[in-house]
């Protein structure tokens, strides 16, 4: 089941499907300006890979002053293992792009399952388990996006820095 791209003044409306979920993390990340908050229980090599996805994070990430990419990210040796390539670019941009790994006691088994993608001009692209490929998602919705930004907030301020992306100072 596939759904069609969410115009700009359209609020949140189900999307399933790997192509409409693809679509809808790009469309998110072109709508952003200096924010992103990602939380990914694992990171897949096809997802946050593609040259229009680094392309976008890395626009955001030198956008500017304020600019500040925060990656939850519950698998980082798995994601080391497959030598993906948004991990490269937070090598090359650690003071943008920072990634943190959700202490276990903190995430239920609900949270830990999921993984969303906001940013800063009210859009939004959750999906409640991330391996079924079904959510919800909007490119200005303000008031769906606050509790998922509240609950990415709590997780980070106890999340651990993933001290294993960090380069080592020889």
């Amino acid at each position: 089941m596939s759904t069609s791209p969410i115009a700009t003044d359209e609020g949140a409306r189900a999307v399933a499907g790997p192509e409409a979920i693809a679509s809808l993390r790009l469309q998110v990340l072109a709508a952003a300006r200096y924010k992103l908050a990602i939380h990914l229980p694992t990171l897949p090599a096809a997802m946050l890979s593609s040259q229009d996805e680094l392309a976008e994070l890395r626009r955001i990430a030198i956008s500017g002053r304020g600019a500040e990419i925060r990656l939850l990210l519950g698998d980082v040796a798995g994601a080391l293992r497959t030598g993906h390539r948004l991990l490269d670019l937070a090598q090359r941009l650690p003071s943008a792009l920072r990634i943190r790994t959700p202490v276990t006691d903190d995430e239920s088994s609900e949270t830990s399952a999921s993984a969303w993608l906001l940013n800063d001009t009210g859009g939004y692209l959750f999906l409640p388990d991330a391996e079924r490929r079904e959510g919800r998602a909007a490119l200005r919705d303000g008031p769906g996006l606050a509790p998922l930004l509240l609950q990415f907030e709590q997780i980070w301020e106890r999340a651990a820095p993933a001290t294993q992306l960090q380069p080592l100072g020889l």
